[in-house]
Parts: structure tokens; C-alpha cells; sequence
């Protein structure tokens, strides 16, 4: 193996195999896919007001996660939904710090930010986050890499070909990818997720500190993350440890015919195949009721 079976992000020990680990998502956002973002319109609220009302609604949300038995705080606060609007470095830091601040006074558990700029994870980090989750495997910033290799924290390395030319937008679904174009899914997915693993090694992140994404819903058609999700044993032999994130997604939504906040089901579904399928974390939005599907694979495959 590539990896050592275990790693410690903060202060909480993960034994990878041993049992699935949760990842209860906080999405800062107000155009979440999901409809789960914590910012609405502000309606004419002034900025302290807004500030404040987003703190209280993470730490509100963050409580029940962790009640529930989430072992990860993912926060993010940039949308990547098709079609999403851009945040740029200082809005997004405006979302995402304050809430990670509060979080780390209040909770004992390892927190993640899902950004692909550096100086967001810069200030994360500094702000006590323990992880970085970067939805694009460390291509989109240059200077990112380096920057987690100089915190020596964990990395989350995801697979992304999403582009706005194959994104097809159908408002009661949401946004799906149509026509990416693969030679091989598994084999190009497989190649671009060591590539993402150079740029790490290269900056001076060691192997143990490395966890790989297949970006379910990220680039890849309805039936191309269909497939993926049963392929998820060949990522897995790559030899490092395997996030999923299928929660909610539109590939179920396009499915079932569901939207967003009818999809509990068929992520449950989803959860458990990949579960079975070898994933080691799987990030979703409702740990109350994935932490249960989560159990109950584990009491069986385990």
C-alpha cells in the first residue's frame, strides 16, 4: 500500500477499513444544488446582521451534525453546482472564517474547507481548520499545493472535468454534464487523480496525507457516475483512502425524476453501494439519517 491505514487530522485518529467515517457538509452558499445553503437574500439586512445570522445557523446546523455522529465538518463557500456564480477570494473569506473560527471554539472535530484557492486555505488553516478539500485536485491554483504542504495538513484530491460547454441546466433537476468526452472513464479518471497525487508529492505532501475523490457528479454524465460508483474498487486500488460524495446529486435526481430535496432515498442507496464498493468517507448532507444507512452497511460488510 501507498498509504499508511491511518492517519490523524487534528486531534481524532481515522483507521482506515476499520468503519465508514462521516463528512456533514456546511454549505455557505446561497445557491447551493442542494437548497441546503445557509445564506438566503438578504433583503435588505446590513452585513453585521448577516454575519452574525450566518454563524449562529453553521454552529445550529454543525450541532445536529455532530449529535448525529458526523466525524468531519466540510465548509465551503463557493457553489459548484453548473451554472453557479463565481465568488471571488475576499467574499469567500468573508463566508468561510468567521464560521470556521466559531466552529473550532465549539466542537472537537476535524474541520475541512472545500476551496480550490490557496489563500482561502491559507486562512482556514490559520483559523484552525484542520483539512483541505480541493474540488480540483490541486489544478486550479498553483500556488495551493504548496501552500497545504506548508501547514502539513490532509489533502482531498478530487477528480473534475466539469465545464460549462456540457452542462445542461432543467430547473425542476438542476444541472447535469452531457457529452464529456472520456477515451476510457476509468483509466483517464484514474491517470488524472495521479496526476492531482504528483502536484502533492511534488510540493512535499506525503503519501499518508493523501485522500482521493472520484468527483461523482463533477464532469461526468448521469450513467458515467453511475458506472463510477461500481468502479470505485479500481480507485481504491490506487492505494490511498476514498472520499464519495454522492449526496443529493442530480445523477439521482435524473434517475428517480426527483428534485434535490426528494433525493433521501436514492442517496441512501448510492451511500450503501459505495460503502460496500470501498469508500472510507462518504460527504453528505443529511448525517442524521446517512449515519444510520452508513451503520447498518458496515454491521453487514464489516
Amino acid at each position: 500500500m501507498l498509504h499508511s491505514n491511518e492517519l490523524v487530522i487534528g486531534d481524532h485518529l481515522f483507521e482506515w477499513g476499520l468503519r465508514t467515517y462521516l463528512m456533514g457538509i456546511l454549505n455557505l452558499t446561497p445557491d447551493s444544488f442542494s437548497g441546503d445553503g445557509l445564506i438566503s437574500d438578504s433583503g435588505g439586512k446590513n452585513e453585521q446582521f448577516e454575519a452574525a445570522y450566518l454563524i449562529d445557523a453553521a454552529l445550529e446546523q454543525a450541532q445536529r451534525f455532530v449529535e448525529a455522529g458526523a466525524d468531519i465538518l466540510d465548509v465551503g463557500g463557493e457553489s459548484t453546482r453548473p451554472g453557479a456564480s463565481l465568488v471571488d477570494v475576499d467574499g469567500e473569506l468573508s463566508r468561510v472564517i468567521p464560521v470556521i473560527e466559531a466552529l473550532v471554539g465549539e466542537f472537537n472535530v476535524p474541520i475541512s474547507v472545500d476551496t480550490y484557492k490557496h489563500q482561502v486555505a491559507r486562512a482556514a488553516l490559520e483559523a484552525g481548520a484542520h483539512m483541505v478539500n480541493d474540488v480540483w485536485g490541486l489544478n486550479a491554483d498553483p500556488e495551493m499545493a504548496a501552500t497545504i504542504a506548508d501547514y502539513g495538513a490532509p489533502v482531498i484530491l478530487m477528480h473534475n472535468r466539469s465545464s460549462w460547454a456540457h452542462a445542461d441546466i432543467i430547473e425542476r433537476l438542476g444541472g447535469r454534464y452531457v457529452g464529456i468526452p472520456y477515451d476510457d472513464l476509468l483509466e483517464d479518471i484514474k491517470r488524472e487523480l495521479k496526476d492531482s497525487v504528483d502536484l502533492a508529492r511534488t510540493a512535499g505532501i506525503p503519501n499518508g496525507m493523501i485522500i482521493l475523490d472520484p468527483g461523482i457528479g463533477f464532469g461526468k454524465t448521469v450513467e458515467q457516475n453511475l458506472d463510477l460508483i461500481n468502479l470505485l474498487p479500481e480507485i481504491r486500488g490506487l492505494g490511498y483512502p476514498i472520499l464519495y460524495g454522492p449526496s443529493r446529486k442530480s445523477f439521482i435526481g435524473f434517475t428517480l425524476d426527483l428534485p434535490p430535496d426528494q433525493r433521501l432515498a436514492g442517496t441512501a442507496a448510492a451511500v450503501a453501494v459505495g460503502i460496500v464498493r470501498g469508500a472510507d468517507i462518504v460527504r453528505v448532507h443529511d448525517v442524521e439519517f446517512m449515519s444510520q444507512v452508513a451503520r447498518m452497511t458496515d454491521a453487514i460488510i464489516r
